[in-house]
């Protein structure tokens, strides 16, 4: 990783990521910090679309990491953000505590019953604000099909909705340890790094791989636009992470070189260590 000094010591170099890469950023924030001691770091961690919305609405970042590189296209190239570089993989997973009721029974071929049993609660993040969001929406729409279950979509999110209040994923998962929620869906590599039990879904419908691309597409989510007021659908496609750099930036060079790190091999050995797949 190339060392780059830097005579001002005011700025703050900030990164808006998504909530599902925060020990990815936190883990390159302390390589990337001691070969750059001179310059201060600020995070934020939020929601993916909301991240985007952010940036559209003026609040100015120097590095963007985001769950779903096609938001990259849809709202911040080319005015926010010149391109673009897809850095990781994951898939959707059930992720559960021991003590969630039916946790020794669900698997991959029962948990549509369980999570449908009236004493059983299940949450996912806000679509609106999160891919993982309206990535569970699609699963859901992809088990419909695969299972042969007319308005199984429907009937697992009616079930969750009383629980569908967490601005992003990574919120999921203090749910699921307090207790206020059995089931989860989370990104596997979420529930590896918290350490918490989950079920793998069928490749066809946890749009891990790029070889059902055409069958995820058929699953389509209404999400909010850019523009205020406004919605539009977005389809199902394989899970990739995605970073860039602020047009707005003033310290390129540093941004060149902490994407140089999470693509490097440091990077991918982070990325491996916390449940993601690198590309």
């Amino acid at each position: 990783m190339k060392i780059i000094k830097d005579s001002n010591k005011t700025k703050t170099f900030r990164i808006i990521h998504a909530g599902a890469l925060e020990q990815i950023v936190e883990k390159c924030l302390e390589q990337f910090s001691k070969q750059n001691s001179g310059l201060k770091f600020e995070t934020n961690a939020v929601g993916s679309r909301e991240a985007a919305k952010q940036l559209l609405s003026g609040e100015k970042y120097d590095i963007i990491a985001l769950a779903d590189q096609a938001l990259f296209a849809e709202l911040l190239v080319p005015d926010l953000v010149e391109n673009y570089f897809v850095f990781a993989a994951d898939q959707i997973v059930i992720g559960y505590d021991r003590s969630s009721k039916g946790s020794q029974q669900i698997t991959q071929e029962n948990w549509v019953e369980i999570l449908l049993k009236p004493q059983v609660s299940f949450a996912r993040s806000n679509h609106h604000l999160d891919p993982c969001g309206y990535r569970t929406l699609m699963v859901w729409q992809l088990a419909e099909i695969i299972y042969d279950k007319p308005g199984l979509s429907t009937m697992l999110e009616s079930a969750s909705i009383p629980y569908s209040v967490y601005p992003k994923s990574l919120d999921l998962a203090g749910a699921l340890f307090k207790g206020k929620v059995d089931y989860a869906f989370l990104y596997s590599s979420q529930a590896k790094q918290l350490g918490l039990p989950y079920i793998v879904l069928p490749s066809k419908i946890n749009l891990s791989s790029p070889a059902y691309a055409d069958f995820y597409d058929q699953a389509a989510v209404s999400v909010e636009s850019g523009i205020p007021g406004e919605n539009e659908i977005i389809h199902g496609k394989p899970i990739e992470f995605a970073i860039g750099i602020a047009r707005s930036t003033d310290y390129l060079e540093f941004a060149k070189s902490f994407i140089d790190l999470l693509t490097g091999v440091e990077g991918n050995l982070i990325l491996e260590e916390c449940g993601f797949i690198p590309c």
